[in-house]
Order: structure tokens, then sequence, then C-alpha cells
């Protein structure tokens, strides 16, 4: 029987190369999903706090006006009525101002 001839110690150079640029980018890698992670966790929780929600008890509409969609701002509310006006309110429910939509031109 031949017998497997010996294993040699070193790998050629160009080998020995690519295995050290392999370490490398592996060390390179874990370090940047360590660092993602990282700032995914410290920011998300600040991100992730809600604003409080403050509205009125009731919106007191002109007469004859029926809410078509509702919206809200920083510092106003917003309802838009079914005769196309876009009601803007403050916060406490006073009306602040009053817009006429007016359709596009076709």
């Amino acid at each position: 029987m031949q017998q497997a001839p010996e294993p040699e110690g070193r790998l050629p150079p160009s080998l020995g190369f690519l295995k050290w640029l392999v370490i490398i980018l592996t060390l390179t890698m874990i370090g940047g999903v360590i660092t993602v992670v990282t700032v995914i966790v410290t920011r998300m929780p600040t991100s992730l706090t809600p604003t409080p929600l403050t509205l009125p008890e009731e919106l007191t509409l002109p007469e004859g006006t029926r809410a078509e969609a509702f919206t809200r701002g920083r510092d106003w509310l917003g309802v838009v009525t079914e005769d196309g006006r876009l009601l803007i309110f403050e916060t406490d429910g006073r009306l602040r101002q009053e817009v006429r939509l007016v359709p596009a031109a076709p």
C-alpha cells in the first residue's frame, strides 16, 4: 500500500494572504452588524414614543354641515365637510380658520 503524502505545515503565500483577507473581512462585518444593531436599539425607543393625542370632547361644526374627513396636525385639527370646506380648529375645539375648497380645473 502506498502512504498518503505528508501534509505540509504552511500554505502557499497567495492562499495565506487570502486567508488573512477573509479573517479581516469577517471581523469588519461583525463590527458593522454590532454597530447597526447598537444604533437601532439606542435610537428606536425615542422614535417610537407616541405623541400624546389630545382631542377636544367635541367639535362644533357650523349649522348644516357634515364631516367627511378628519386630520390632525401638531397644534390644529382639520375637518373636511361635505360642502367643500376645510375647517381648522384649535386643539381646544375653537374654530381657527375656514377654507373653501375649489375643485381643480380639468
